[in-house]
């Protein structure tokens, strides 16, 4: 990853894009949640902004300070969402029924290589909101953005983490990451195969269905905004006639 001179402040450089302690897959206290093996990743785009400011504000303190390494104020988030560069990178969103955005992804395309002598590579960053946590949500994401890399012909994927974000570096390794770490930081290099005719459909796919789903879920609110308008002007209804009839 590339280091800010400043806090969030990257006019012609990736914004910081350290993997969210909010991605942890574990289960939290209590019952376990069920883990999903699929859930629809939506694309999103600059029209977002305020979705993805508002899902950042939401972390914690804790969440905050793994996903920038630093535990980031409201302002420096806002200048993050403002400042992603949606013309060169992609951004990813789960929602969730109520179309709040509960888990995003940040794959971030660098102008040029980040190491001497290595093929440009494409950097990952993501977090998932602590309601959201342990249904897999991270390593979905992860599996969306490794797809959509490899159709961007990037041959290597990056990651920047917190040594202690030991969720995330599972994941890294688990998809065959290599993980170097250095005192407080960890890096993960994970070699991409080409893109071929299954990973331009499956990202296709995926995107259907993904905005298929999203137009559902917003048809389903609406629907459900109407009913519960019907029932309180049924309800005033009735008061109304139980006091013209006392």
């Amino acid at each position: 990853m590339d280091q800010p001179t400043e806090p969030l402040a990257l006019p012609q450089a990736t914004p910081p894009l350290l993997l969210s302690g909010s991605t942890t897959d574990a289960a939290v206290s209590g019952a376990p949640k069920p883990r999903l093996t699929w859930v629809p990743v939506r694309s999103l785009t600059s029209r977002h902004r305020d979705r993805i400011a508002a899902h950042l504000l939401a972390l914690d303190e804790h969440d905050r300070y793994l996903r920038f390494g630093f535990t980031a104020s409201d302002e420096q988030i806002n200048h993050y969402a403002d400042t992603i560069d949606f013309d060169r990178d992609e951004v990813f969103g789960i929602f969730n029924r109520r179309l709040e955005l509960i888990a995003m992804a940040h794959l971030a395309y660098a102008p040029a290589p980040q190491v001497s002598g290595k093929p440009a590579m494409a950097e990952f960053g993501v977090s998932v909101l602590h309601k959201a946590r342990g249904r897999g949500m991270g390593a979905r994401l992860f599996d969306h953005a490794v797809l959509h890399a490899r159709n961007r012909h990037i041959q290597t994927l990056f990651i920047h983490a917190l040594s202690e974000n030991s969720a995330m570096l599972k994941i890294a390794r688990n998809a065959g990451a290599k993980v170097e770490r250095e005192g407080s930081e960890a890096e993960a290099w994970l070699a991409l195969p080409p893109d071929d005719f299954a990973s331009q459909m499956g990202a296709m796919v995926e995107e259907q269905a993904a905005e298929w789903d999203y137009h559902l879920k917003a048809h389903a609110k609406r629907v459900q905004q109407i009913v519960g308008s019907l029932s309180e002007v049924t309800t005033t209804l009735k008061d109304k006639i139980r006091d013209t009839t006392e």
